[in-house]
């Protein structure tokens, strides 16, 4: 009995094991973005006494190690339409560093570049990135979710 009981288990879970989703690349590896990712950015302005003021843009962003990023969406405003190279931090670090090859190389932009380096928590499918600007005052937000 104890020996049909042990064959019986064994053929419970090839069966389990068979009927489980196979996993992606992304899956298997969800400390290095890649796909496109849709959500909210926000820029966030800290004043000395403490109050905030917010502004915020729905935005896409494309990522391939291969062939780097893309921002596009509301970008009329807040955040600028940009596009170029990535690197992931090296040494298990959570951190990316962007360089975008539209940001101006004279003067202030007029609107936020996904350019320098942000931390990041990525789970495969929440993606959040955060960069602070000079003096604490300034924090840049971004909060998307994997859309393919």
């Amino acid at each position: 009995m104890k020996l049909k009981f042990t064959y019986l288990m064994l053929l419970v879970i090839v069966f389990a094991t068979a009927c489980t989703k196979s996993k992606t690349a992304a899956d298997l590896n969800p400390t290095s973005p890649s796909g496109t990712y849709a959500g909210q950015f926000r820029l966030i302005h800290i004043h000395k006494d403490n109050t905030k003021d917010t502004l915020k843009a729905n935005i896409l962003l494309t990522m391939s190690l291969t062939t780097g990023f893309k921002v596009t969406g509301d970008t009329a405003t807040v955040h600028a339409g940009s596009y170029g190279s990535y690197i992931i931090g090296l040494s298990g670090s959570n951190t990316i560093t962007f360089v975008d090859k539209t940001y101006p190389t004279t003067g202030t932009p007029t609107k936020t570049h996904l350019n320098g380096q942000y931390n990041y928590y990525y789970d495969g499918t929440v993606l959040q990135m955060q960069a602070f600007g000079p003096l604490d005052t300034l924090a840049l937000q971004y909060d998307l979710k994997r859309s393919n």
